[in-house]
């Protein structure tokens, strides 16, 4: 099964394709990570990604849909895959459409502000990567190391809405475009991890 997973910063997409992926055995691709292999292993498309990121620039969207399209042929993806983080735009879903059959494109729901107490009650340890939230810790000290807690720029009320206003105006029209393909499958991202799983699992196998 081919499932693109859709959502806000902060929606929880890489934790619940993690498990989605484990329960039905099928690779996650996230583009951030595809990328840095590609760069690594000095393919042809990941030597002109580095020429770009080399020069301060993003990587436009030819290269980028050359990778996935490199990475979406590999053995490990003939059952299936989860593609998280592309598309991000309708031209880049156009593009996707030539090269891959999307089975259903799971779509994580959360209210603005639900997102912004979410992500700016983020606190992160620079020591262990662990992370906690300020509604769950009483101190500002990691459980695993003792190490202190910090709020990362990206998580500030300000960084969290502006990433959402660009969410809403690049990536929020995928939403209509694979509704009207009939494969989209909305999910109430606000609940409770295991709740969301539950109700990725019985959508794609319904």
């Amino acid at each position: 099964m081919n499932v693109i997973f859709l959502g806000p910063p902060g929606a929880g997409k890489g934790t619940q394709a993690q498990q989605v992926c484990k329960e039905l055995n099928i690779p996650q691709i996230s583009t951030g990570d595809i990328l840095r292999r590609a760069i690594k292993e000095q393919t042809p498309t990941g030597i002109e990604a580095k020429r770009y990121i080399d020069q301060g620039q993003l990587v436009p969207d030819e290269v980028v849909i050359a990778i996935v399209k490199e990475r979406l042929a590999m053995d490990d993806c003939k059952n299936g895959y989860i593609l998280d983080g592309f598309p991000r735009t309708v031209p880049q879903a156009e593009a996707l459409a030539q090269f891959a059959d999307i089975d259903a494109v799971v779509e994580l729901d959360v209210p603005d502000d639900h997102l912004v107490q979410r992500l700016s009650g983020r606190r992160v340890c620079l020591n262990c990567g662990a992370t906690y939230h300020v509604s769950r810790k009483q101190d500002n000290v990691c459980d695993n190391c003792s190490h202190e807690l910090i709020q990362r720029d990206d998580d500030k009320p300000e960084t969290v809405l502006s990433r959402l206003e660009v969410y809403h105006k690049q990536t929020a029209p995928l939403v209509e475009f694979y509704q009207n393909r009939n494969v989209l499958k909305k999910i109430d991202g606000s609940q409770s991890v295991d709740a969301i799983f539950a109700q990725i699992l019985e959508s794609l196998r319904g």
